[in-house]
């Protein structure tokens, strides 16, 4: 496939907007301590710009991109303004190496927002940035809502920002309303009539962020707007992940990004922002290296390209290839996950497992890997004996108390207890259940899912959860019961004695 590219050596920078864009997400809000760690995680990924924030805005805001210059990173470091000075000093207080600064563009929001005409607005961007460039730091301008914006007024805008001093200009598709031939072609205009870096922004209104950033570079934007995992306003922005794999893989173009880092740090930002990622969301969802069917399985057991995009690996994003069990499942495909967890039937056992675990699917179950190995143990007469035998638990919870629970469980036939306490009851007993095992190398939970099978207050809940050792095996796990509290801790046991069989069994190997 051919990509329209002037220069297939050119580097793409990557502007990263999360800090930005996931304060204006509805319903994430980031503390001062959230906004560092992802800073710290973004440095770490080696984007180019990480912009910090409004600092303007708010106290709050200020003091956040203050504390985040103050760590030093490698990167450059942004802030965002309004067309304003006080805007203008706000962020030179705060010590940014370059300003964003955005003014409306567009007829309907020089109306309705800032109610202004297209005179006064090109005088405001020429008086701004004169003042901005006065005091020697990197200037971004943005005119905010490029793509519904007449174009010859919008040539006529960016002329005047690098006439007055502009570093980049941004094109920010600020509603989502193009597509990728328009952005692409609208890019392709505008580098005629300026000489200067472009900048794109993209917004997923239509779920085109991404496939018009892409666009947008193919012919001539050389930096990109982005966020970790798509977040922001309404339906989010251009997603980090999929934009650089995209110019990497597709495009055939170079970033900075240390791509195998992407997978932490969207974990990381899924977990302090709360917005879940969905199991088949590309490049980091947990489906996106997974395969059930047996044709698929099959395939990808000889060579992953058979179903896989090959330009892209699950090592490259810092991911994993799974193989998981279901009512699709083959042969080939369990057979090679007992044979990983040393187990090995022959052909008729194999033949009665795989009908067992498509039994458990065609039911409605989500069939998972200790689901499986159960099954298997069964047919094979080999059950394995529990590592971790749960005798009690007693939880205690209250609205003047501190979530505690205590546990006591045989671990190789070693009575021993443990207590911990919590945000909750189902953390706590969690808690409890991994402090039980503190001796044995770092198994951790990594996923915990809850759904109710039934309605009413008794209901039946199904827990669904994902374990991993320090060696990075990972294990899934499933319990059902009308007590949550006892079927987290089931599941998690469970999970933890499979993950102790296989160590024990690759051991013995050895």
């Amino acid at each position: 496939m051919m990509f329209y590219t002037e220069n297939k050596d050119r580097k793409i920078r990557i502007f990263d907007t999360t800090l930005r864009d996931g304060e204006q997400t509805p319903g994430v809000s980031l503390s001062i301590e959230d906004k560092i760690n992802i800073a710290n995680q973004l440095d770490a990924l080696n984007v180019d710009v990480i912009e910090v924030g409004f600092p303007s805005s708010s106290k709050g805001e200020m003091d956040s991109a203050k504390k985040i210059i103050q760590q030093n990173f490698d990167t450059n470091i942004c802030g965002l303004a309004r067309a304003k000075k006080t805007d203008i000093d706000a962020c030179i207080e705060a010590g940014v190496d370059t300003i964003h600064l955005f003014i409306s563009t567009s007829d309907i929001q020089l109306k309705h927002t800032i109610k202004k005409t297209k005179k006064q607005v090109k005088e405001i961007i020429a008086d701004q940035i004169t003042y901005l460039k006065d005091h020697d730091v990197n200037c971004l301008f943005s005119a905010m809502d490029a793509t519904r914006t007449d174009l010859d007024y919008l040539i006529d805008v960016y002329q005047k920002a690098e006439q007055a001093g502009a570093d980049t200009i941004n094109v920010p598709d600020t509603v989502g309303i193009t597509t990728p031939h328009a952005m692409g072609q609208l890019i392709k205009k505008i580098s005629k009539e300026i000489s200067i870096p472009i900048d794109i922004h993209c917004h997923n209104d239509f779920g085109l962020a991404v496939a018009n950033s892409l666009h947008g570079i193919e012919f001539g934007a050389s930096q990109v707007q982005t966020t970790i995992n798509g977040i922001g306003e309404r339906a989010g922005n251009a997603s980090l992940q999929q934009t650089v794999m995209g110019i990497e893989c597709l495009l055939n173009l170079q970033t900075n990004i240390k791509t195998e880092k992407l997978y932490e740090t969207s974990k990381l930002v899924e977990r302090l922002t709360g917005i879940p990622i969905l199991p088949n969301t590309p490049i980091i969802g947990e489906n996106a290296f997974s395969h059930e069917s047996g044709i698929h399985a099959q395939g990808v057991i000889s060579d992953s390209e058979t179903f896989e995009p090959g330009i892209m690996t699950p090592e490259m994003v810092g991911h994993k290839r799974r193989l998981v069990p279901g009512k699709h499942v083959g042969r080939h495909a369990v057979k090679t996950m007992l044979s990983d967890a040393g187990l090995n039937p022959n052909e008729e056992q194999l033949n009665e497992i795989v009908s067992r675990v498509k039994n458990l699917g065609d039911k409605g179950k989500k069939v998972t890997d200790v689901d499986l190995y159960t099954i298997a143990e069964v047919v094979m007469n080999s059950v394995s004996k529990k590592v971790i035998d749960l005798q009690e638990l007693a939880v205690m919870t209250g609205n003047q108390m501190t979530p505690t629970a205590s546990i006591k469980a045989k671990i190789e036939g070693k009575e021993k207890r443990a207590s911990d306490i919590g945000v909750g009851p189902v953390d706590a007993a969690i808690n409890a259940a991994q402090s039980l095992v503190g001796e044995f190398p770092n198994i951790s939970l990594k996923t915990f899912k809850v759904e109710a099978i039934t309605g009413g207050s008794d209901a039946i809940a199904e827990i669904i959860i994902e374990v991993e050792d320090s060696e990075g095996r990972t294990v899934t796990a499933r319990s059902e019961s009308e007590d949550i509290v006892m079927a987290s801790v089931d599941a998690l046991i469970s999970g933890m004695n499979r993950l102790m069989i296989e160590k024990q069994k690759n051991k013995n190997k050895q």
